[in-house]
């Protein structure tokens, strides 16, 4: 039996409870969890705006230690420190033979099927984006399991997973932030502090943050950036004001909703890149006229995972955390227990703080 948070039913609140984990199977790998961050795509699953099956774990940001590994796993051990990857590339679909496993055809097809049992009456239980980190064990397969490199702190290392990659990813990858360019990052919780920080990382000249709580301005500038912009009437105008009147070289919005994806985009210089990192429903449009597209010259881009490999990629970033070029203890304005996601969730809703970590 292992402790967790269940969703069981979209809407409801998270139980936390005992499940049964099956032993890993061929391919499989059984994770202790150290830490798991609450990410705005966990409260998407919860509440509806994205699918997710029903009763399940969620969770997809963590850390811990292998524990058992099942036939034909070789690249981790018993006792190794690890990353999950909530988005495992297949290497053999359309998209990761052109170089694309970000948008790999395969990577969730394991989200539907069941993992492990509620405890006492043995009701299937779904994975949240396949990894379920919102327990203190979670069963995975072998390709979401990614080895630590050494030199990173265990329970920090589960922002690696996702808010941290995405938001490396977005600056590096998507919008291919150039030394000296000014960016401006809308929406500053975790994945946009992670942008901020690394803008800064990239060699960004001026980075703005914009963010509807003004308490977020200390914890956007000490994570890098230069200069805070509340959002609301008058902020795309400040941004020109901070860029010279023309708009920012890069904007990334971090929000997901038309009104915030339409603000980085007028706040962005013409000939400049706006990247959209946030997730919003399907049924939120965003309106561009036919001659703004062809005056302004701009770039508009979606951005899945960062547009990352993370088995590329997660040695760069633990290179740059190990040596003090980015600090993940700055994204973290709360170390809760399981009880306590819910009251994440409303703070995530509210506007308040960066990344909750659910610390074991």
């Amino acid at each position: 039996m292992t402790r967790a948070a269940v969703l069981t039913a979209v809407g409801a609140p998270l139980r936390v409870t005992e499940i049964d984990l099956p032993d890993p199977g061929p391919g499989q790998v059984r994770v202790r969890i150290a830490a798991a961050g609450v990410c705005h795509s966990d409260l998407s699953l919860a509440d509806g705006t994205l699918r997710q099956p029903v009763p399940a774990v969620l969770g997809h940001e963590g850390s811990g230690t292998v524990t058992a590994v099942g036939e034909g796993v070789t690249h981790v051990a018993p006792g190794d420190e690890v990353v999950l990857n909530w988005a495992p590339a297949c290497r053999s679909c359309h998209f990761c033979g052109i170089g694309e496993p970000w948008l790999c055809a395969e990577s969730l097809t394991t989200t539907p099927e069941p993992y492990a049992t509620l405890g006492g009456d043995g009701t299937p239980l779904h994975p949240g984006l396949g990894t379920a980190v919102f327990a203190e064990e979670t069963v995975v397969r072998a390709a979401a399991v990614l080895p630590l490199p050494p030199g990173v702190p265990l329970p920090e290392a589960a922002l690696l997973g996702c808010a941290v990659l995405t938001g490396y990813g977005a600056v590096h990858h998507s919008a291919r932030v150039r030394a000296g360019e000014s960016v401006v990052v809308v929406g500053v919780g975790g994945v946009g502090l992670a942008t901020v920080g690394s803008a800064r990382l990239a060699g960004a000249g001026r980075v703005i943050a914009v963010d509807v709580s003004p308490d977020k301005e200390e914890l956007a500038r000490a994570c890098g950036a230069t200069d805070f912009v509340p959002a609301g009437d008058g902020a795309v105008a400040r941004i020109r004001e901070l860029t010279g009147g023309h708009g920012a070289d890069v904007a990334v919005e971090c929000v997901g909703r038309p009104e915030t994806i339409r603000a980085a985009w007028t706040a962005t210089r013409r000939g400049g890149r706006t990247t959209v990192v946030g997730v919003g429903g399907r049924d939120r449009h965003v309106a561009f006229s036919a001659l703004e597209l062809f005056h302004s010259g701009r770039t508009l881009a979606g951005c899945v995972y960062g547009n990352t490999d993370p088995a590329r990629d997660l040695p760069v970033l633990a290179g740059h955390v190990r040596e003090g070029r980015f600090d993940l203890s700055a994204l973290i304005t709360r170390r809760i227990g399981l009880a306590d996601i819910p009251d994440a969730f409303a703070s995530m809703l509210a506007g308040r703080g960066g990344r909750s970590l659910v610390v074991f």
